[in-house]
């Protein structure tokens, strides 16, 4: 806003000072602007605090004063900073009593020396202890027959192994299911290291759909509010860019209040670009915002200002005198010098009138809204209820709506140049019974045509809307007979112009001519709202019907989205089973592997007398043998079947004479004890 200032003050030393009260002000909001990004900036390199939004509320809460914040968020005896953080940084250079006037740039070092603390690599002294390396986890996951390899830190969490499932796999974590786990894991912040996994793992992962479960959105949103999003946030303004980072919890009002912080603009002047376009409130959470994870594009710029205006404004000294010369000042305050608060004189009403509408009107809306609002100014309160709207949205709200809701259309015609404008507003449009006639059964529509812009803009609306010969009338209209109420009327499925009362008349043949209209208004309406009743009643049958018809249409619809979803639901549980299927196999895979690895070799065949030879009859007929020492635990010849592909909970193995189960007895016993003869024959038989 620009203000021009007319000072009519004899004393000279008051101008001078108010001149470097309007520049201090301005330096000063351009000072602040820029050295707020700085203190927030030190804060957080101070603090370790990652966050802005937390740290912009410290400052906020200390005024930005950089040393209360950084006590206040880390108080006294609980401060660790970056030359006393341990053993494993050795100090260089003794440091002595820092003076405040320099904390600010020793900030800037400290927030460096963090930056680099993760590319150091620090030497381990004498009693300080080594961390231990972390190895690394192969996860192969099984979905859908496919096979995807995932490697990762055992030091990683649950939730992270599933965050890279999403990226291999496109199944969102609130819709993994997991099965294979040596150890299940209780949540998605289990460390792996706890599930003392070995290092090749093979897991199958399937998706449950949000029919499957309806729990699945709660499941989503809590996974969302536990992320970190990241912001990259454009400053049109100062063509800047901030790459911010804020949880999954802070509303977009959250976000919009700490960018102000940084940029200087109060949020109900911030125009933003970048948000989801279902977003319609500032309150909601950026995990239910619908915004990208990890990272989201935005940009913010200032809201258009409204029209600069330039007042004059006069400061006159109550000692001076009309005998003593007038000094006069004028001086402008610069463009940028912006005050949020309207603290000085807005508006100041100018003693030259106004015309009701300005010239060159582009939006009718916004010329209505300027009629309505002048007119009211120069006659009184005392008026009909303008409609403020383009000419078209007013024959929409009264001829165009069913007979039952429809009204008259009184359009006022302006003239600022006719002699009878002020009788006819005044005395006519004021007049009580006609403010009552007009609000029962008129919609009113105002416009000024005193500029002969404005005249052809209506001219224009009015033959779109009502035609060439309307559009006629209007202009045949002499201006010696101007203001002008013209009446509309819908008639026979024809909306058009049915007469013109023109400013030269009284009240009584005002009313006279209103009257009429409506009389005949209405004995049209009632003829109209018959044949809509009866075009109703035709349509109500057709809508039944429709509607039956729908009714069956959806009544077989559902029934083929139940018999898809019952075949959908079949698929998923035959899935579900095959997997199940596979993981066991995968299981029993793995357990007949591990008891091949450890099987002794089988001896020669000259090895010796003591060599048995053990021949197992199989449930088909058929025969293995297999040669075994003396000394040879029973259980591995129950080893050497379960290689063979005849586990022991699915099959007993029984001697022939005499007859025993040798599943049931001691594992332990060698087949000397068992007094196994030196071709010994065993029968393997199904439980």
């Amino acid at each position: 806003m620009f203000f021009i200032i007319i000072l009519r003050i004899k004393n000279s030393k008051f101008r001078f000072l108010i001149k470097i009260f309007f520049t201090s002000l301005h330096i000063y909001n351009v000072v602040m602007a820029e050295s707020r990004e700085v203190i927030l900036a030190d804060f957080q390199a101070c603090t370790g605090i990652d966050d802005v939004g937390e740290a912009i509320l410290y400052l906020e809460e200390t005024n930005w004063d950089l040393l209360a914040a950084v006590n206040q968020a880390m108080p006294r005896g609980t401060q660790q900073l970056p030359f006393d953080m341990g053993p494993e940084v050795e100090m260089i250079e003794e440091i002595g009593n820092i003076p405040q006037s320099s904390i600010i740039t020793q900030t800037s070092s400290i927030k460096n020396a963090d930056s680099a603390k993760s590319e150091i690599i620090e030497d381990v002294k004498p009693g300080t202890s080594q961390s231990k390396v972390a190895k690394m986890l192969t996860f192969r996951i099984n979905h859908l027959n496919k096979i995807y390899k995932i490697d990762i830190s055992e030091l990683s969490t649950v939730g992270e192994l599933k965050q890279s499932i999403w990226e291999q796999t496109n199944v969102t974590p609130c819709q993994q299911q997991i099965r294979g786990w040596k150890k299940e894991p209780n949540t998605n912040n289990t460390v792996l290291q706890t599930l003392e996994l070995p290092t090749e793992n093979t897991l199958f992962v399937t998706s449950v759909s949000k029919n499957w479960d309806l729990t699945d959105d709660i499941v989503c949103l809590s996974d969302r509010i536990t992320l970190t999003y990241t912001l990259n946030i454009k400053d049109e303004i100062h063509n800047k860019s901030y790459k911010l980072k804020f949880p999954g919890t802070h509303t977009i009002l959250d976000v919009k209040t700490s960018v102000y912080s940084l940029i200087d603009v109060p949020v109900r002047h911030q125009q933003w670009k970048g948000w989801p376009t279902s977003l319609k409130d500032d309150n909601v959470m950026l995990a239910q915002s619908g915004v990208h994870y990890p990272e989201h594009d935005l940009s913010v710029s200032k809201l258009p200002s409204k029209e600069e205006k330039k007042d004059v404004v006069e400061l006159i000294d109550s000692d001076s005198s009309i005998d003593e010369p007038e000094d006069i000042e004028e001086f402008d305050v610069p463009e940028s010098f912006n005050v949020e608060d309207d603290i000085f004189i807005d508006n100041i009403t100018s003693t030259k009138i106004q015309r009701l509408m300005p010239e060159n009107v582009e939006d009718e809306i916004m010329g209505t809204l300027h009629f309505a609002e002048q007119y009211e100014k120069r006659y009184g309160r005392n008026h009909p209820e303008f409609f403020t709207g383009t000419f078209e949205d007013a024959i929409k709200e009264s001829c165009l709506k069913p007979a039952k809701e429809r009204k008259l259309l009184a359009v006022y015609l302006h003239h600022d140049n006719s002699v009878l404008a002020n009788v006819f507003c005044t005395e006519l449009l004021g007049f009580e019974t006609v403010l009552q006639l007009l609000s029962a059964n008129f919609i009113v529509w105002g416009w000024d045509i005193t500029y002969e812009s404005n005249k052809q803009k209506f001219l224009t609306s009015v033959n779109q809307t009502l035609g060439s010969v309307a559009a006629l009338t209007v202009r045949n209209i002499d201006v010696d007979t101007l203001p002008a109420l013209m009446i509309i009327m819908r008639s026979r499925s024809n909306t058009e112009i049915f007469t013109i009362v023109h400013g030269n008349v009284g009240v009584n043949e005002l009313l006279t001519n209103l009257i009429q209209a409506v009389d005949v208004f209405q004995e049209q309406r009632r003829t109209d709202i018959g044949v809509e009743e009866e075009r109703q009643a035709r349509e109500k049958v057709k809508q039944e019907q429709d509607k039956a018809y729908q009714e069956s249409l959806a009544a077989d619809r559902a029934k083929e989205e139940a018999k898809q979803m019952q075949e959908e639901i079949e698929k998923r549980r035959k899935e579900q089973a095959e997997n199940e299927r596979l993981a066991e196999e995968a299981r029993k895979e793995a357990h007949r592997q591990a008891i091949e690895s450890s099987l002794p070799p089988e001896p020669l065949q000259n090895a010796g007398d003591g060599v048995l030879k053990v021949r197992v009859r199989l449930p088909a007929g058929k025969y293995l043998e297999r040669r075994f020492q003396p000394d040879t635990p029973l259980q591995t010849l129950l080893n050497f079947l379960i290689v063979e592909g005849y586990p022991t909970e699915e099959y007993k193995v029984l001697s022939s004479w005499p007859r025993r189960d040798l599943t049931s007895m001691d594992s332990k016993m060698t087949l000397m004890e068992l007094k196994f003869c030196p071709q010994e024959t065993v029968i393997l038989e199904e439980r």
